[in-house]
């Protein structure tokens, strides 16, 4: 079996490695699409993803989808050749955290991308049943690998209480963002504004549904003309930058919320106490997603004209370097980078 690994920052190389058949309650998948994530290009980048360092070798990769190719004893339901999303996130169960619901903080939860934990860019990999989510026969590979990504937007908007008619702002278009400005068309929220800084992305933003595409120089004082001084219900920060989390305050309501998507490549950011403290503003922390996979291939099957938009890329596994160094520098108008193991 042949995998990507990442051996140090900014360098990959492709290696042969074993695998085992699938035990009691597995499948063997082969992978077909993987997405590039944005926590991937940290990774490849700084050598980190937050406050958790690169262990290498390691292989990157968890917005995957594939074929079953073998199936382990005690799996019913399923066949050779089904198609499906697969779930990256492999949880304990019986944690505190798993018991009361939020499987997505697990005590013990084991990331398939993570340090010590192999992710997808690799052509086979075992998992458990429960991570195998089937596809439709008109559903692409590729359009499948969005259900990771998808099913954190819907997972940041049920966290943040967003109701239909309410106004919006989405900060950062790239993959994470455009998701979450399509998952706000889906909750019919009132109008959306994206902010962004380069012009392609804006434009992919408006064609997925976003009503305004502003960049960051200009965005507050925007939303807040555009709001008579209000500003947003609720504004979702889905770029980390360095200046960003103090916008996404500046630009919603008194009494509003602002969502934590996007991952800050440092462990401390910029926070304007004062005004969050006197605007009363309620801060949610986005972590991954929590059983959200199945409404975003939901949301995929009903709606494929709003993410064909989405994937604008395509590379072999072979050319890995190639499709990484086009995403993390935003080469050739890339939205959505795809890699084919």
């Amino acid at each position: 079996m042949k995998e990507a690994e990442l051996i140090a920052p900014g360098s990959f190389r492709l290696a042969e490695m074993p695998i085992d058949d699938p035990g009691p309650g597995e499948i063997q998948v082969q992978v077909s699409a993987v997405g590039v994530c944005g926590s991937d290009l940290h990774a490849y980048s700084e050598g980190s993803v937050g406050s958790t360092p690169n262990v290498y070798p390691m292989v990157l990769g968890h917005e995957p989808s594939g074929t079953i190719a073998k199936i382990g004893s005690g799996v019913t339901g399923l066949s050779l050749g089904d198609r499906g999303a697969l779930e990256p996130a492999l949880y304990c169960y019986h944690c505190e955290f798993c018991l009361s619901g939020h499987h997505n903080v697990c005590a013990n939860i084991r990331f398939l991308s993570n340090p010590s934990y192999a992710g997808f860019f690799r052509e086979r990999v075992n998992l458990p049943v429960s991570n195998f989510a089937p596809i439709p026969g008109n559903m692409s590979f590729e359009v499948a690998t969005l259900a990771e990504p998808l099913a954190i937007a819907l997972h940041s908007l049920h966290l943040a209480s967003i109701k239909a008619d309410e106004h919006v702002a989405v900060i950062g278009a790239g993959p994470i963002g455009l998701m979450t400005i399509a998952a706000l068309r889906a909750f019919n929220v009132g109008r959306i504004w994206a902010v962004e800084p380069l012009q392609h992305r804006r434009e992919l933003a408006l064609s997925i549904g976003a009503h305004a595409a502003l960049e960051p120089k200009t965005a507050v004082k925007e939303i807040h003309r555009d709001t008579n001084g209000r500003g947003v219900d609720c504004t979702i920060d889905c770029a980390a930058g360095e200046r960003t989390t103090d916008q996404a305050l500046e630009m919603t309501r008194n009494a509003g919320r602002v969502a934590l998507t996007g991952i800050h490549a440092t462990p401390s950011v910029s926070l304007d106490g004062s005004t969050m403290r006197r605007k009363e503003l309620a801060i949610y922390n986005v972590r991954r997603s929590n059983h959200e996979t199945h409404d975003a291939l939901e949301l995929l099957r009903a709606h494929p004209d709003w993410f064909a938009p989405v994937v604008t890329h395509r590379r072999q596994m072979d050319c890995i370097g190639d499709a990484f160094t086009i995403a993390s520098q935003y080469l050739d108008g890339v939205g959505k980078m795809i890699v084919t193991p």
